[in-house]
């Protein structure tokens, strides 16, 4: 098992500075030992003008296929193809990639402590591999496979796959194909994408796929693996069609892609459901942002006095019904005004709203959409969707998806519920959520509910001047609620009406406040609206998101 990596070079910047990059001194030959093998690290040639190195890898074939007897982590029994025929000591497959990583580690983590400046600069590299094993080849065969997976990257592909034998042409091509990459790149991004890509290219590998293999995948593949256009094809192969490991990577890779794309750390976005001893543990995710949402008003009735969250109203003689409760019917009766079946729960956080909509006979189907895969994770284990009979499943899906990106999952729905999700949003992001849900989206009704800030004065444990939950960024008073609500739907072409939900106070109103929003019959989409908004949404959530839970019909695993 063969592979060289060459780079050109000048008297100013010598090609031999290579060595420095993959700390192996190019006038030495090295042996490193593997789990499978001796691996002798070398250089054909070493001048200022052209350097290459080489690694051959020795494999016990013998020895592979006695570990590959049994299961587990020891043993493959897919990767050992024969005890007498065995590719595995020619092929460059996973073991080739454990070797780079081994031999490797630290030119691949982009370290070096002799030339610093090196390791951030681009080199002109080629990279040849006389056997690559290609499994599942898909359109186009081998060939085809080679180029979809480098060619993204940067690099100039030069594949020709070997024949069958020689001799009888007329036997077609095998599996294997010669391959010859150049680009220009750094040397530790070219090793990382090596060190996923080569199993990737085999289909198997030759241990236990575990969950860290998740991390190892994530890590190798930073900075290039999430914009890669067979992403999908990528995750699914290097880990070996384990699909609960290859959920967890999509969802973790669409959380990083956000925080990106909002400069935020992805631990921001996945925050929803909180550990057990963090004072806010009762909170439920907001999808707008990631954010949760936390109890408002009489949500956290039950917290003891200064937990930071807001108590009974002063002077309440008797224990009310929860505004959570509260909330969730008045939601509940707005959709029943308008007869919808098909509804969307936009930042369902661990599903309260979900459970409840598919109590009512009359909704047939239900969305849940979260940015939180820990929040999704949770709705699922509430709901039991891997024990909900197939025709109940048939009713619920759950989604990971950012609000402030439009979406055309959320299309063709008849109403969609926004509770308790847009004071988690900074103001200027706002607009954002206004078009991709009332004007990409376009459903027939949206139900909106937000806190009462007037209403605030009313809470024995609220401080004076604090909102109701740390996270949220504004709460509106009843008249400026009112206002946005009014110039979004005449945006829109939606109408809307404002009632308020639980104990109504004479002077400072509800604690909560809902607006309902009805399509106009005409549905005059308005263009203005679009044009006026559409610098405000500057990517589409089928660029940052992935549909990371399915219902339990699809499978026994909760996907």
């Amino acid at each position: 098992m063969f592979i060289s990596i060459s780079t050109t070079g000048t008297a100013e910047r010598p090609a031999t500075d290579l060595g420095f990059l993959l700390h192996k001194h190019p006038e030495k030959v090295q042996r490193f030992s593997t789990a499978h093998g001796m691996a002798h690290v070398f250089y054909p040639e070493a001048t200022e003008l052209s350097c290459t190195a080489a690694l051959l890898l020795e494999v016990d074939p013998v020895a592979l296929v006695r570990q590959g007897r049994g299961k587990g982590r020891g043993g493959s029994p897919d990767f050992a193809l024969a005890q007498y025929v065995n590719d595995r000591p020619y092929a460059a497959s996973s073991l080739l990639a454990v070797a780079l990583r081994t031999v490797f580690r630290t030119a691949m983590k982009g370290v070096c402590e002799h030339r610093p400046d090196l390791a951030g600069q681009p080199l002109p590299l080629r990279v040849e591999l006389p056997a690559v094993p290609v499994g599942g080849q898909g359109d186009g065969g081998a060939v085809a496979l080679v180029g979809r997976l480098f060619e993204p990257l940067g690099w100039k592909v030069d594949a020709a796959a070997v024949p069958l034998d020689d001799a009888f042409p007329e036997w077609g091509d095998s599996r294997y194909v010669r391959l010859v990459l150049t680009g220009t790149l750094r040397l530790a991004e070219a090793l990382q994408q090596l060190y996923v890509l080569l199993p990737v290219l085999d289909g198997a590998k030759h241990y236990w796929v575990a969950p860290d293999e998740v991390d190892k995948l994530l890590d190798a593949g930073e900075g290039w693996l999430g914009d890669h256009p067979e992403l999908g094809l990528i995750t699914r192969r290097y880990l070996a069609r384990r699909w609960s490991l290859t959920r967890l990577a999509m969802e973790r890779i669409a959380l990083a892609r956000l925080a990106e794309a909002d400069d935020r750390e992805a631990e921001d976005f996945d925050n929803a459901v909180q550990d057990a001893d963090s004072a806010d543990s009762a909170g439920a995710a907001g999808a707008a942002d990631g954010a949760p949402k936390g109890a408002t008003g009489a949500d956290a009735s039950a917290g003891p006095a200064g937990s930071g969250q807001p108590g009974e109203p002063d002077g309440s003689a008797e224990k009310a019904q929860p505004l959570a409760v509260q909330r969730r019917e008045s939601i509940l009766a707005a959709l029943a005004e308008t007869g919808a079946t098909r509804v969307l729960d936009l930042g369902c956080g661990q599903g309260e709203l979900v459970a409840a909509l598919l109590k009512d006979g009359r909704i047939t189907e239900v969305l849940g959409l979260d940015v939180s895969s820990r929040a999704l994770a949770a709705a699922a284990r509430k709901l039991r969707l891997d024990r909900m009979p197939e025709r109940q499943a048939a009713r619920v899906r759950l989604v990971q998806g950012a609000l402030t990106y439009t979406d055309a999952r959320l299309k063709g729905y008849d109403a969609a519920v926004l509770s308790e999700v847009i004071e988690h949003l900074d103001l200027p992001r706002l607009p954002a959520l206004e078009y991709a849900v009332f004007g990409a989206a376009r459903p027939g009704a949206v139900v909106v509910t937000t806190p009462n800030v007037e209403y605030n004065v009313r809470w024995a444990t609220l401080p004076a001047g604090h909102v109701r939950h740390s996270d949220h960024r504004f709460e509106w008073t009843r008249e400026e609620f009112t206002g946005w609500a009014e110039r979004v739907a005449g945006r829109y072409g939606y109408t809307v009406t404002v009632r308020p939900v639980g104990p109504l106070d004479e002077e400072v109103g509800a604690p909560t406040q809902l607006a309902l929003f009805r399509l106009t019959a005409d549905d005059p989409t308005s263009s203005t609206a679009a044009t006026t908004h559409s610098t405000a949404v500057p990517r589409t959530a089928a660029s940052t998101t992935t549909a990371s839970i399915t219902t339990a019909s699809e499978g026994s695993e909760t996907r």
